[in-house]
């Protein structure tokens, strides 16, 4: 249940099913009922499957148990609650303006553009493509890179028929470009080959 003037969602799960969505229906945060292929559930669950390969991009980087990973393991927790106040939004029907929601704001984006540009500001200058590859966490950041840019296209295409908040477009496409400036990085940082694409090979 949502309380109005809340700040956040009054969240209690103490049931995992109740049967309600046997059907293929669900409700939205607002109450209303849809089907559960409709553009605004395929939005939020892209978002759901993100967080859940941006939390798997930080369990590989605690398992290196390398010190130099630990802002970037912070950021990676950080990045997983704002995931999940994106989504928040996403699963919202257009009718739910009198309930305070968690939500993005410029100041998210901004943080990504400062960790991209540090991160890449080492970085060697690239001259060709760079395939996914050369090591697991290399190629796990590129899978949630790549499942980003999806749940950009899906929010997108909500973006055109509904309304959304632009700050949540703006924050995704950051977010894949901070994912690949990432993979580059983890892969120097582990001193791990990088791949370059190979025109006609």
């Amino acid at each position: 249940m949502i309380k109005k003037t809340s700040t956040a969602p009054n969240i209690r799960i103490n049931k995992v099913y109740t049967r309600s969505g046997d059907a293929g229906k669900t409700r939205l945060i607002g109450g209303k009922e849809c089907y559960k292929n409709d553009m605004r559930v395929e939005a939020y669950g892209v978002i759901d499957e993100l967080n859940a390969h941006i939390g798997l991009c930080r369990e590989m980087l605690i398992n290196q148990k390398d010190t130099t990973l630990a802002e970037l393991i912070h950021l990676f927790q950080i990045i997983q609650n704002e995931l999940f106040n994106l989504g928040t939004q996403l699963a919202s029907s257009d009718n739910t303006n009198d309930y305070k929601l968690p939500h993005l704001t410029d100041d998210a984006v901004a943080n990504l553009e400062n960790e991209i540009d540090k991160a890449n500001k080492n970085l060697p200058e690239l001259e060709s493509f760079v395939l996914p590859g050369g090591s697991c966490i290399n190629a796990q950041f590129h899978i949630a890179r790549n499942i980003c840019r999806r749940a950009e296209r899906r929010a997108v295409e909500l973006s055109l028929d509904e309304s959304i908040d632009p700050i949540n477009l703006k924050y995704l496409n950051r977010l894949s470009d901070a994912l690949f400036v990432w993979s580059r990085w983890i892969s120097a940082i582990l001193n791990d080959s990088e791949h370059l694409w190979i025109p006609n090979k």
